[in-house]
């Protein structure tokens, strides 16, 4: 056989050109993309084409934005009903006893109809809102697509009024509120906003404290049923109920350390709470402020009422405890309002089940009073040496809104380091208030009580 005239190469060598040619390719394609894109105005600053990119318009070339909104919402309406259709049906089966048609209904066909309609609905469309004489713009409210979870995403879409009226606010929408911190807990606020519409809620109101704490606060509202003790039993009558333990059947005590009253007394080292000891003990609640101490701090509720006879009918106790100042208080027929948040006790249950009044807020949270409405406020055990003074001035700028004039401030037992005293001091001497009672005590070597009662001036402009 002669010889072949093409000459053997390398496969090596065969490979490296392809790489090369393909590499060029590459090269050339980048190039041409880069040259595009410049003569389409991105790497210079021209409004039309940011008008292009960041302006929906009604119509694109081959995209109707509208139109496709409006057909999601009609496949949304008819999933709406045939789901409506389906749980009346489910109600006639358990009224019959249909059993497993119930049970092959529900699983096979409701549930995951269900699912479908919520994961449908998770797919944001923006709303088209022409304007006149101009393009139309994409409308959507903020934070929205920040959330996953359907429910809170319905929460806090502005509601729209029917039939077009203006509502009693004089607003076109109702606007539902949630904490600007609630940003930075997504997953704590999704995971509490996760459960089924009409169903029983989780047991969760401590995840539910611990995001009021943190500032996401006042917390969406939830569209489920809470959960009561599952033995609960009358209150005790209100001669009996102010000054006596309730029944523990009464709490939930599934997120507390202990598990019953008598754990939370303060000879035990494990109740799970620090502040307020003792203040599940009626027999030592009983003598706060009727009892005269040696502590010269220490002010009686009879001496406070000596100075406005007949004035002070409503107030508010701010502060931690069991509710034992509007218990005194209300046997002078004064109405007292009680701050309360559940640090590791049943702070609120215990308030409620004595027949006071609980008021669920935290330190963050404007109070929900309107100016000038309260004789009294009254500060214990809660706010001392730790608080920061700008966030003590803005608190006391609201106690101010609230206080009417003439009304009351009682500063009870506010402890701090002696280095301190002079700041706290100018806190709450700055507003100009009357003195009626001001006396300091020692603590301890390094502290001190202050005590105070103070009376709001007229301000008549």
């Amino acid at each position: 056989m002669g010889r072949s005239c093409i000459p053997k190469y390398k496969i090596s060598r065969i490979m490296g050109w392809l790489q090369i040619i393909l590499g060029g390719l590459v090269i050339l394609v980048s190039v041409l993309s880069l040259a595009r894109f410049y003569y389409a105005g991105f790497f210079l600053h021209n409004e039309d084409i940011c008008h292009h990119f960041y302006t929906a318009k009604e119509v694109y070339e081959d995209f109707d934005a509208k139109s496709l909104s409006e057909r999601v919402q009609e496949v949304l309406d008819r999933l709406e009903s045939l789901q409506y259709k389906l749980e009346s049906k489910l109600q006639e089966l358990e009224k019959n006893k249909g059993t497993l048609e119930k049970v092959f209904l529900e699983y096979e066909i409701v549930r995951p109809l269900h699912n479908a309609n919520v994961a449908l609905r998770q797919i944001r469309l923006p709303k088209i809102e022409e304007e006149e004489g101009k393009n139309s713009t994409v409308k959507e409210d903020p934070l929205i697509n920040f959330f996953l979870t359907e429910e809170i995403r319905k929460y806090i879409t502005p509601k729209e009024n029917r039939v077009g009226k203006i509502n009693l606010y004089g607003t076109e929408k109702v606007y539902n509120t949630i904490g600007h911190a609630c940003v930075l807990y997504k997953n704590e606020l999704q995971q509490y906003m996760d459960y089924d519409i009409g169903s029983y809620c989780d047991d969760d109101w401590n995840l539910a404290q611990k995001l009021m704490i943190n500032g996401c606060d006042p917390l969406p509202r939830r569209r489920c049923l809470t959960r009561a003790s599952k033995e609960y039993q009358k209150p005790y009558p209100i001669n009996e109920s102010l000054w006596k333990l309730p029944d523990n059947k009464n709490v939930r005590w599934s997120n507390y350390r202990c598990r019953n009253f008598d754990c939370l007394q303060s000879k035990n080292p494990k109740r799970g709470y620090t502040k307020c000891t003792g203040c599940f003990e009626m027999e030592k609640e009983k003598l706060k402020w009727v009892i005269n101490s040696s502590l010269s701090a220490d002010f009686m509720i009879s001496d406070v009422l000596k100075i406005k006879p007949g004035e002070i009918r409503i107030g508010l106790d701010y502060g931690i405890g069991t509710g034992t100042f509007a218990a005194r208080m209300r046997e002078q027929n004064v109405t007292i309002v009680s701050t309360a948040l559940n640090l590791g006790a049943p702070f609120n249950e215990m308030i409620a089940l004595r027949g006071l009044i609980p008021l669920y807020v935290t330190l963050n949270q404007r109070l929900p009073f309107f100016d000038n409405t309260m004789d009294l406020i009254h500060s214990t055990g809660f706010m001392d040496g730790w608080i920061d003074l700008l966030l003590l001035d803005f608190i006391l700028y609201d106690w101010d809104r609230i206080l009417r004039p003439g009304g009351l401030l009682w500063i009870d037992r506010f402890f701090c380091s002696k280095k301190d005293l002079d700041d706290y001091m100018y806190m709450f001497l700055q507003l100009r208030y009357k003195k009626h009672k001001w006396a300091i005590s020692p603590k301890s070597k390094d502290e001190v009580y202050l005590s105070a009662l103070l009376e709001k001036p007229p301000r008549a402009i």
